[in-house]
């Protein structure tokens, strides 16, 4: 007997293409766990690997007089890349060199102070092994970084980090998916076990990052943004509330600082206060600001990082602002979260 075909847009044809598409997205979802899951074990299995060969290549790297030259081809050149600006953006001057682009010139950017990181999963790129040995001739040192501890380029090698990895995420087992991730993972080891050899610093970190938000984040001290000079609101201890008032308003922050004959900071006065002490007063002329101000302000010196600032107003209680002193405790400034917020800090 002939079964009848299921009419395209009847509600059981509609039924079985829903079923049909839950089940391909479920089966998409489990794959992609799948590779997370297979990458990740690929990570964690380098960690019983570092030893000895690790440390030689720390060693290595650490007395280069010249740069760290990093290569390989296809995927692995990929990760080279990375590798390579993560070395110099970590205080190891390194740049990529493409194999295929040195056999025809581009050697000559290797000198015999040099180090070569040499990157193939299989240890046996064609590439790579027809400069290794011009390289050893003339006296740099080589660092393999492979896949496979018996082949040419660790043979040849002075130290060899072992980037095995049991399998590729790719479902085909072709594309290069577990085994790139591993060698990137064993890169950055590299790269932070210098910085951390090196005694590299934040501060040291930001000046080859000032262009960005890192940079702004690390460089920009209180000093760079703070309110000075006539656009600091402050007035006398001795002040009325009315002139307190005035000043505010006139500087638009919404405060303003409350100073000892000598310039030292005695208090400060915002909008806040004045609202809650609107219902006692019955004399702005009369009543004296230092009745109503707060006597312990939040205080930041002007060397200080602005980021610093950030974490000083979030404390506890947020405010807005923050006064500026010097080691005397006199008022140099003022700073503003507008003022941060300007400054893209945050």
């Amino acid at each position: 007997m002939t079964v009848p075909a299921i009419p395209k847009g009847s509600r059981v044809y509609l039924l079985l293409d829903m079923a049909a598409t839950d089940y391909q997205r479920t089966k998409l979802l489990a794959l992609a766990r799948q590779v997370l899951a297979t990458e990740a074990a690929a990570i964690t299995a380098l960690q019983d690997r570092l030893g000895d060969d690790f440390l030689r290549a720390i060693d290595v790297i650490l007395g280069c007089r010249g740069r760290v030259v990093v290569s390989g081809i296809g995927k692995s050149g990929h990760v080279a890349r990375k590798i390579a600006s993560t070395l110099a953006s970590t205080g190891t001057p390194a740049f990529f060199v493409h194999p295929a682009e040195a056999i025809h010139g581009d050697l000559g950017m290797i000198t015999q102070d040099d180090v070569l990181i040499a990157l193939s999963n299989s240890g046996e790129s064609a590439e790579l092994l027809a400069i290794v040995p011009m390289i050893k001739r003339q006296g740099a040192k080589l660092i393999a970084l492979t896949g496979n501890h018996d082949s040419t380029l660790a043979r040849y090698a002075d130290a060899h980090l072992d980037a095995a990895v049991n399998a590729e995420a790719c479902p085909l087992g072709l594309a290069p998916t577990a085994s790139t991730t591993a060698a990137l993972a064993l890169g950055d080891a590299l790269a932070l076990a210098l910085l951390d050899a090196r005694g590299f610093s934040a501060e040291d970190f930001a000046r080859s990052h000032p262009g960005g938000a890192l940079g702004r984040r690390l460089l920009t001290h209180v000093r760079d943004v703070m309110r000075q000079g006539p656009d600091v609101p402050q007035v006398p201890v001795s002040a009325t509330l009315a002139a307190a008032v005035l000043e505010m308003s006139g500087k638009g922050l919404g405060l303003t600082a409350v100073l000892h004959p000598d310039g030292t900071v005695a208090g400060i006065f915002t909008d806040g206060d004045l609202r809650r002490c609107l219902g006692r007063v019955t004399d702005l002329q009369r009543a004296t600001v230092a009745e109503f101000m707060s006597t312990q302000p939040r205080r930041i010196a002007a060397d200080k990082l602005a980021v610093e600032a950030v974490e000083v107003m979030e404390a506890g209680r947020p405010v807005m602002a923050l006064l500026v002193i010097d080691a005397e405790g006199r008022l140099t400034g003022v700073l503003h979260m507008h003022d941060l917020i300007r400054a893209k800090v945050i």
